[in-house]
């Protein structure tokens, strides 16, 4: 962990008012802005630019703090759909309720923390604010390579934060001088031109200024991280979405330089040698794996408390199903357990079938197939309870023998990860399947033991992981993904202590991808992705049913880089054995590790070491995965089915890295893979939800230059389409 920057992001000074929609709606920010008083004497010397200038690395913890991490990037989209949990579920479900009044329960929502349409627009000019002010003082520093370091990162949060307010909302306000203590309330909203070509010259500007190396350390944005980003947004401008006015500019220059500048990237930026160490091999707080090449901008976390600001890593909460409601007390939750089950982002059916379950390592490197059964809920034998009445034991129950009753650390929960062609399970030749709750007899044919929790992708040629308990439009079963799992926290509920990484260099060669569809080079396309590819293939001698993951940082005798603090402490949930003896930290945890997944389960091929080939020779030539996705779109003609494998394969390289909404409204594809493969959108969602709606309390305040308030005509016009 850069400590430099993390003993500045709370100390560092963000004391500018921004705009009306920030300053005028929010005491929080208010509180927050007291905290950071600088004066400007300050920002004119070399040390205290370079400080202000670190603490605009805490702006970026904001988009992982709380629902809105996932409500805004992943949810209304085709990878995931919402459990049962109903937090967010006006952003999935595009409902009447998704307009430009923050939802509260007053106003239907679950709960009191559904993302807010106003929280992005807040935030990003609050970043936006204190960029300003280090790019007005900052210049001012004599040392030429302090200024240039100080003025490329603020040029770069700036051009980022406007990057994410063009994706979501199009045209918005460009503000690019500091406010200087004067709360401005007349604005003019600038065209998506205009507020694009903003966010491209002030990356080209962080391009030209930051240096190449991570000079602040882990974390550090680099000249790669804003060649990134212009490369996106270049990308971006010759996108569908800016059709109407991306003839203005050479479509051959743009993509031309995108690929130009991905080659900059991946030639200094080097993809990590095994998917394994991206996501699921963390081991701790600040461990080597957070300093990977491959890494190109992450926001910072560690374990000081001191450091964390306002906003911690709240992710480890949004991928686990509910297994602690639904698993029949067979797998209790814990910090030992590296996610909690807050069953807000469920896969759906596409996301599990557009894998290549047979040779793609990436499946099984990233979907969480096991959970270990860390408490007895059941005897084996018929007991009496306390009025002498005979409780039937799982033997009688289920007819099992000695041999197939399930022990503490035995399979808890399965996932069966199959294809829809699959008939091995039809008819139920190893009993049904279910949840914990339920009566079901599934005996592992491979451990040939019974299995508390056992759940299949598909049987008899149909989608059936949606289908184990309640509405199939709610429910909290599902198969989750592993990329936020953290074992270092010392509370069930305690913030997360690892990075988030917001881009890396696989994502990269897809954007090079995409820019060679773009110019009709279909194969010089595959070549870059077969590249990406090739690190997904198993390589030989792997073990293929080995899984680890985040979890392991709860012990070091496990891969772990230290004990965790509670790892001698009893359970909250206090979970037994069959013998009634309570387990402390350290048993449950490995009660629930157990580096297994469910591969060879799930695809039903004998056991192989061998590498495995996931190659694609021509574009005219696709995976049956990818022919199957192109058939329920209606994909027709080289460009468009070029451009959907691509975010087939986005799926296979990124699922879950907090970008899909903004890819998809980028190139008009949002609407189409979001009727196609998420239920829970598709009866709403229309071509207007290819925007975010302008928050109303920012538009309310508004003012014309003479000090009048707008009319309603006025307000209408300030509002995206549709709302």
């Amino acid at each position: 962990m850069m400590k430099y920057i993390s003993n500045k992001i709370v100390c560092g000074a963000f004391s500018m008012l921004a705009l009306v929609g920030v300053t005028s709606c929010s005491d929080d920010f208010l509180t927050e802005d007291a905290g950071h008083k600088v004066t400007d004497a300050l920002l004119e010397d070399e040390t205290g630019a370079l400080k202000m200038a670190a603490g605009l690395y805490g702006n970026i913890r904001w988009h992982f703090g709380y629902e809105w991490a996932y409500g805004i990037t992943l949810y209304g989209c085709d990878e995931f759909t919402n459990g049962a949990d109903l937090t967010s579920e006006c952003w999935n479900t595009y409902d009447n309720r998704l307009n430009p009044l923050d939802l509260t329960p007053a106003l239907g929502a679950a709960n009191k923390n559904c993302p807010a349409v106003s929280a992005l627009w807040d935030e990003m000019y609050y970043g936006i604010a204190t960029a300003n002010l280090v790019i007005a003082k900052a210049a001012n520093v004599a040392n030429e390579d302090s200024r240039n370091k100080a003025m490329g990162e603020a040029y770069f949060l700036r051009g980022y934060n406007y990057y994410r307010l063009f994706a979501q909302y199009g045209g918005v306000v460009l503000q690019t001088e500091p406010a200087n203590g004067q709360i401005k309330k007349d604005y003019t909203r600038a065209t998506e031109e205009e507020t694009l070509a903003q966010v491209i010259a002030d990356l080209e500007k962080a391009y030209e200024m930051l240096p190449k190396d991570k000079w602040r350390g882990n974390g550090t944005w680099t000249k790669y991280t804003a060649a990134h980003f212009l490369a996106k947004a270049l990308l971006y401008r010759q996108s569908e979405r800016c059709a109407a006015w991306a003839s203005k500019y050479d479509k051959n220059t743009d993509l031309n330089r995108v690929i130009a500048l991905c080659d900059e990237v991946i030639a200094a930026c080097p993809l990590a040698a095994d998917y394994w160490d991206l996501y699921a091999k963390w081991t701790g707080v600040d461990c080597k794996n957070e300093a990977l090449s491959e890494i190109l901008m992450a926001a910072e976390h560690n374990d000081d408390s001191s450091t964390q600001g306002r906003f911690g890593n709240r992710t480890y909460n949004y991928f686990d199903p509910q297994f602690s409601n639904f698993s029949g007390a067979w797998v209790q939750r814990g910090q030992y357990i590296g996610g909690m089950d807050f069953q807000r982002c469920r896969p759906t059916e596409y996301t599990y079938s557009v894998f290549d379950n047979v040779n793609d390592a990436r499946m099984w490197k990233t979907f969480k197939t096991v959970y270990g059964l860390n408490n007895a809920a059941k005897s084996a034998e018929d007991t009496k309870d306390k009025d002498g009445n005979v409780v039937k034991g799982l033997k009688s129950m289920y007819g099992l023998t000695d041999a197939q009753v399930p022990t503490i650390g035995d399979e808890g929960i399965i996932f069966i990860l199959n294809k829809k062609s699959d008939r091995r399970f039809d008819g139920n030749p190893y009993g049904t399947f279910g949840r914990g709750g339920v009566d079901h007899t599934f005996v592992n044919p491979r451990t040939n033991k019974w299995v508390p929790n056992a759940f299949v992708a598909f049987q008899d040629g149909q989608y059936k992981m949606n289908t184990y308990n309640g509405d199939p439009s709610k429910t909290n079963v599902f198969c989750g993904i592993n990329k936020t799992a953290d074992g270092s926290r010392t509370g069930e509920k305690g913030d997360a202590h690892r990075d988030v990484i917001m881009a890396r260099t696989g994502e990269t060669y897809l954007v090079k991808a995409e820019a060679q569809v773009r110019l009709g080079h279909y194969q010089d396309a595959i070549q870059t992705v077969n590249i990406l590819r090739a690190r997904g293939q198993w390589k030989s001698g792997e073990n293929r049913s080995y899984y680890t993951d985040g979890s392991m940082a709860f012990l070091k005798a496990d891969g772990g880089d230290k004990d965790n603090s509670t790892a001698t402490a009893t359970t909250v949930k206090k979970n037994k054995d069959f013998a009634g003896k309570t387990l402390n930290n350290t048993d449950a945890y490995y009660a629930s590790m157990t580096h297994t997944n469910t591969y060879y389960l799930s695809t039903g091929i004998a056991e192989t070491t061998d590498a495995s080939d996931l190659q694609i020779k021509s574009y005219t030539q696709l995976p049956a995965e990818d022919e199957a996705v192109l058939a329920a779109i209606g994909a027709s003609g080289d460009y468009d089915r070029m451009l959907n494998f691509i975010f087939n394969e986005r799926t296979r390289e990124l699922l879950g890295e907090w970008n899909r909404w903004d890819e998809l409204a980028r190139t008009g594809l949002l609407v189409r893979r979001a009727k196609a493969f998420n239920t829970e959108a598709a009866p709403n969602i229309q071509e207007r939800h290819n925007y975010r709606p302008i928050p109303q309390k920012f538009i309310d305040t508004l003012q014309n230059p003479d000090g009048t308030n707008l009319s309603d005509a006025d307000k209408k016009a300030w509002q995206n389409p549709g709302y």
